[in-house]
C-alpha cells in the first residue's frame, strides 16, 4: 500500500490476480464435489453389503434344531403306538388263543381295520429315526410318505367312520344309541386320539420337510 496526500491507496486488482482467485475457488469446489461423491459411494457400498448379508442361522444349526424337534415328535408317536397296542392287545391275544381274564373283563371294543393300519405307521417311525441318525435323505423321504399313508389317512378314516356317532351323542347326549366304553361313546375316545395323533403327524411331516430341504441344499453344495 502507498500513502498519497495523507490517504492510503490500495493496490488495484489486476486481471492475473482475479484469475488466480477464481482458480482457487474452482479447485475448492472440485475437491468438495469429489469428497461428496466418495461419501455417497461409500454409503451405497455399505448398504449393498448389508443387503447381501445372509440372514438367519446357518444351515447346520437349523438342521440340528429340526432333527431335535422331529425326534420329539417320533417319541410321541411311539407313546401313541403303545396306547393303540394296549387297545389291540385283547384281539391279538385272542388270535393267538391266549385267554387273560382281566382283559376280558374290560370289554374292550373290537378293533376296526384302520386301527391295525395306523399301528403299521410305527415302521416308518423307526425308518425315520434311523434316517436321522445317519443323515439319510432317502429314509426321511420314506418316513414322510409312510406317515401320510399309514398315519394320517387311517385317522381321517376313523374321523369319518365315527362322525355320525359323535354327532348323535352331541345332539341327544345320554339318550343316544351309540357304542360306549367306560360310559363314554367309542367315537369320543377315537376323536380324542385323532386330535392328538393328527397334530403329532402334522408336525412330524413339517419338520421332516424342512430337513429334506436343508439336506438337499447341502448335497448341491458338495
Amino acid at each position: 500500500m502507498k500513502q498519497v496526500n495523507g490517504y492510503v491507496q490500495e493496490p488495484m486488482a489486476t486481471p492475473q490476480s482475479e484469475l488466480e482467485q477464481d482458480g482457487v475457488v474452482q479447485q475448492q469446489e472440485y475437491h468438495e464435489q469429489q469428497m461428496n461423491s466418495i461419501a455417497t459411494h461409500a454409503g451405497e457400498a455399505q448398504e449393498f453389503s448389508l443387503a447381501i448379508k445372509p440372514k438367519g442361522p446357518p444351515l447346520f444349526k437349523l438342521s440340528a434344531l429340526y432333527k431335535s424337534r422331529l425326534k420329539s415328535c417320533i417319541f410321541l408317536h411311539f407313546l401313541l403306538f403303545f396306547v393303540m397296542l394296549a387297545k389291540l392287545s385283547e384281539d391279538i391275544l385272542d388270535r393267538m388263543d391266549i385267554f387273560i381274564l382281566e382283559l376280558e373283563e374290560l370289554f374292550i371294543p373290537k378293533p376296526l381295520p384302520f386301527e391295525y393300519l395306523w399301528t403299521g405307521s410305527i415302521i416308518f417311525a423307526i425308518i425315520g429315526l434311523r434316517g436321522l441318525a445317519r443323515n439319510r435323505l432317502s429314509s426321511l423321504n420314506s418316513y414322510a410318505a409312510g406317515t401320510v399313508v399309514l398315519g394320517v389317512c387311517p385317522l381321517i378314516g376313523a374321523a369319518i367312520w365315527f362322525y355320525s356317532d359323535v354327532a348323535e351323542y352331541a345332539d341327544k347326549k345320554q339318550e343316544a344309541e351309540v357304542e360306549k366304553w367306560q360310559g363314554i361313546p367309542v367315537g369320543l375316545w377315537w376323536y380324542g386320539f385323532v386330535t392328538v395323533a393328527v397334530q403329532v403327524h402334522f408336525y412330524s411331516i413339517y419338520f421332516a420337510y424342512k430337513l429334506i430341504k436343508i439336506w438337499r441344499i447341502k448335497l448341491k453344495r458338495v
